[in-house]
């Protein structure tokens, strides 16, 4: 009987699940859309209960899909948007509160009280991150003293927190096992990179109950079986639980120090593998956990990019200039430049390397002669103008000179977006056969734990290289426009 590793990919606007075969194949894929909420300008929530919905969904119609029998799939593996904060009361399993989206920047004011007390230095050493509405510290304390009782229900030991990864786990396993892993648990501002572990003076720094926190697993590991009644009967493993960004490295097979990707999802986020080495950014970067395996840890040096793929979401659902993703190489092609029009998608401020939570979204260098395709082209050229400012960061933080960065995520398929991509950063882009490395790192993590993969097996063929054309004083000439735009955007 032929045997699949079944892959949960819960992103942030929607949950996929992936079948892969022993070859590495994709057999079947299911999507369903996830819904977010704005309750006020900055803040972004997702219902807590419809991911866990969306994921039974998906898992179970991507087996009808395969025609295949629940017996087959020997384990999950499971990736998910990172840092998004969900807290339950352990006892009715219910949500007190939405999940706080990881792009929410509704924490400005704790963080800014925490800057202010000069906790940032302690922090950075700690975790490696920054103070930031982007991790899951400020949304638990925002949660525990914005609900009313939630935080006299977690000093008794009533509430749970989790990262999502930890909420389907504990709903999977019929509200059995909490845990997280090393990836996700780094996200938090909680975790001490250096051992590994929940650290207790953050934890004391914050105010927050540590009895609400969950284990952490190593990433490739079997935390228990889920629910017999949720799978008709069947007990499938849980083999591996890893932060999204953390899972498209390895489902790139970046195993090496120094091997890097770049993936273009709802943000964009480039990490560099830096070995059992921690490499401390002095240029705006974060150190972060990738994995482990054993007990055998591996580390990262990443940029976070807030808004990179929703940018194209935006024109399509809000200006209603394309009707498709793909609409806008064929646009953006059909001009030679932007003619001087740059975007900075600032909607909830600016990641890696500027952390600036309060600056917002600009156009710059509109004319009579700006069109829809020159808005279209420039908000591609933003992503690739985003990446670059992440990678000259990490080549001065890592010392190490790329020629050539491995790409995924949706966007990844636009090929005017590769290819400006290659010109800016003057190196290769590597783009593989599969596009779900997400998906395929939670599946590779998942399989090496139940002997259905060995290490050497784990590869990604190549679909296309691209490679630089532009000259180095084009490149420079157009990137300095970017570089002003950005400045006059955080200076508003």
């Amino acid at each position: 009987m032929k045997t699949y590793i079944m892959a949960i990919d819960q992103g942030t606007t929607s949950t996929r699940a992936i079948l892969f075969d022993h070859e590495k194949r994709i057999v079947a894929i299911s999507q369903k859309e996830t819904n977010l909420f704005y309750p006020q300008p900055g803040w972004v929530e997702q219902d807590a209960n419809e991911i866990y919905l969306s994921v039974l969904a998906v898992c179970m119609d991507v087996v009808s899909k395969a025609r295949i029998s629940l017996k087959q799939i020997v384990s999950i593996g499971i990736s998910n948007q990172r840092e998004t904060t969900i807290l339950w009361d352990k006892n009715t399993g219910l949500p007190v509160y939405h999940a706080i989206v990881w792009q929410s920047k509704q924490t400005n004011e704790i963080c800014d009280q925490w800057k202010q007390k000069g906790y940032e230095p302690l922090i950075i050493e700690k975790t490696g991150m920054r103070i930031d509405p982007y991790f899951s510290a400020s949304k638990i304390v925002w949660i525990l003293d914005h609900v009313e009782g939630v935080r006299e229900k977690a000093e008794k030991g009533d509430i749970l927190f989790g990262t999502v990864d930890s909420w389907i786990v504990w709903k999977l396993t019929g509200q059995k096992v909490h845990i997280t892993d090393v990836s996700n648990a780094s996200r938090t501002l909680l975790f001490n990179i250096e051992n590994c572990k929940w650290d207790k003076d953050l934890l004391e720094l914050f105010h927050i109950p540590s009895c609400i926190l969950p284990e952490i697993k190593p990433t490739s590991y079997h935390y228990g079986n889920t629910m017999s009644s949720i799978f008709l009967n069947e007990e499938i493993p849980i083999c591996s639980v890893v932060g999204d960004q953390q899972a498209a490295l390895f489902g790139q097979s970046c195993f090496k120090k120094g091997d890097v990707k770049n993936t273009y999802g709802t943000g964009g986020f480039m990490l560099m593998n830096t070995g059992d080495k921690i490499v401390h950014s002095n240029s705006g970067l974060v150190s972060t956990v990738a994995w482990k395996i054993g007990e055998q840890v591996t580390y990262a040096l990443e940029g976070s990019i807030f808004v990179s793929g929703s940018l194209i979401k935006w024109l399509r659902d809000d200006l209603k200039i394309i009707q498709k993703a793909s609409d806008t190489e064929i646009m953006a092609t059909s001009v030679n430049s932007c003619n001087g029009l740059y975007i900075v998608p600032a909607f909830v401020g600016l990641g890696a390397p500027y952390w600036n939570d309060k600056c917002r979204a600009s156009i710059f260098g509109l004319t009579f002669g700006t069109n829809q395709n020159h808005i279209a082209r420039a908000a591609l050229e933003s992503m690739a103008f985003q990446s670059k400012d992440v990678l000259d960061a990490m080549v001065k933080d890592s010392g190490v000179t790329l020629s050539v960065i491995k790409v995924d995520g949706g966007a990844a398929a636009n090929n005017f977006l590769l290819q400006f991509q290659s010109d800016i950063l003057m190196c290769n882009i590597e783009r593989g056969k599969i596009n779900e490395c997400t998906a395929l790192g939670a599946a590779y993590l998942a399989g090496l734990c139940c002997s259905f993969w060995k290490k050497e097996d784990l590869n990604i063929e190549l679909d296309r290289v691209f490679k630089p054309v532009r000259t180095k004083e084009n490149v420079e000439q157009i990137y300095a426009g970017w570089k002003r735009a950005v400045h006059a955007c955080m200076e508003f």
